[in-house]
């Protein structure tokens, strides 16, 4: 593992996972109605990096038919997400370390996810989940139009924003559905702490 993932599954886990343990549900649910809106036959979900499982339980109550799949890193969060909600998948690591089918999910998403993989990653990390997803990809992550890392908890090299949606679009072959913005103002009590959205489709 490189030091990005060292630090996601040992360092800081505990903390992180305490801090995402109570959200207004029914904000969440509003703020993943806005972002699915224009998505049609999500029947399968795999979430890439799912900490304690607070999409999925979101999830559970936009598309409740869906079945529901996870790919999370950090062991103790694995075991609560995994002990919480019924999967239909799930995996204890990395999203290179995975090693799901091609095509198995209609829909593929991160959520303040890739702004923790170190840039040197990112196009791998993306084209795994292009390869797992049907159709949809969706990429939820702090926005800058120039990349940038930034000190998280006073640690150098833990978080790196951009325009995660162009870099998507200009190394894949995908087509943009729909993009929007969750306003930290509204939607820090669901967690989305201003977060800028891109919604793909393989075609």
């Amino acid at each position: 593992m490189n030091e990005q993932e060292t630090f996601w599954r040992q360092q800081y886990a505990a903390e992180y996972a305490r801090k995402n343990a109570s959200f207004d549900q029914a904000l969440g649910v509003r703020g993943w109605q806005e972002m699915l809106r224009k998505t049609q036959a999500v029947h399968s979900i795999l979430e890439c990096g799912s900490n304690i499982g607070g999409n999925i339980g979101f999830l559970n109550e936009c598309l409740p038919h869906a079945s529901k799949s996870i790919i999370e890193l950090n062991p103790a969060a694995y075991a609560v997400v995994s002990q919480t909600y019924q999967l239909a998948h799930a995996f204890n690591g990395t999203i290179l370390e995975s090693d799901f089918p091609t095509d198995s999910f209609d829909l593929v998403f991160t959520r303040g996810v890739l702004i923790h993989i170190h840039p040197d990653d990112l196009a791998a990390n993306m084209e795994r989940m292009l390869r797992y997803s049907r159709r949809y990809v969706l990429i939820a992550e702090y926005f800058n139009r120039t990349p940038t890392m930034i000190e998280y908890q006073n640690q150098a090299d833990r978080l790196f924003k951009r325009d995660f949606g162009k870099f998507f679009l200009e190394r894949f072959p995908v087509q943009v559905v729909d993009y929007g913005f969750l306003w930290g103002h509204i939607y820090d009590r669901a967690g989305f702490d201003d977060i800028t959205w891109w919604l793909f489709d393989k075609g």
